[in-house]
């Protein structure tokens, strides 16, 4: 297709037809379309005509939304929580998703409570506290491992002696107690248990 006159700002389509790109009219594609004036406006609140395109504006207190709506620059959406926020008369308040959690000095994002060193975990005698974030669990003491007796869970202790995990010496007894054990040097022996000679 040929066209004598041109199509500045789009393509010959056929004998002398032009098919503009966008923002642009006329029949050689040469004129500015004033996208503001189109119906549907494709702006809530001001509109800015520019060359082959438009720019939209929002009144003060409200944010321009990708579709070129405008919103409260108070909504949960724009105040960009981590977690996600109430709105209390007014006002934005970002949330945590749990008691483990606290707004961070920022406002927006969560940071972690660890609740293992401030005391707020509570942990029997026999297991320790391990902070995750948000929360917490408790596990078994070093020397002890959890097992399921008599219907529920409870922390055993570990017999380092049959399993074999002791570092005693060749030439020492392996004795086990609660949560650990202890090396003894055999008779003929002398050491502290780990080396013996």
């Amino acid at each position: 297709a040929t066209c004598g006159h041109g199509c500045k700002y789009g393509e010959c389509m056929g004998p002398n037809k032009c098919k503009c790109f966008p923002g642009f009219t006329g029949k050689t594609c040469n004129q500015d379309l004033n996208e503001c004036g189109l119906k549907p406006r494709p702006c809530e609140h001001r509109c800015m005509n520019t060359h082959g395109s438009y720019k939209c504006y929002c009144l003060n207190g409200y944010m321009l939304m990708p579709d070129g709506t405008c919103a409260s620059s108070r909504t949960c959406a724009m105040v960009n929580c981590q977690y996600g926020c109430e709105e209390v008369k007014g006002q934005v308040q970002c949330l945590c998703p749990s008691g483990g959690l606290q707004l961070g000095p920022n406002g927006r994002t969560c940071i972690d409570i660890d609740e293992c060193s401030t005391g707020k975990a509570v942990c029997s005698y026999n297991r320790r506290c391990v902070n995750t974030f948000g929360s917490f669990y408790c596990k078994c003491q070093l020397g002890f491992e959890l097992k399921y007796t008599s219907g529920r869970y409870n922390c055993v202790d570990v017999n380092e002696c049959v399993t074999n995990t002791h570092r005693c010496s060749l030439h020492a007894e392996c004795l086990n107690t609660q949560g650990s054990f202890q090396c003894k040097c055999k008779q003929g022996y002398r050491g502290s248990g780990f080396d013996c000679a």
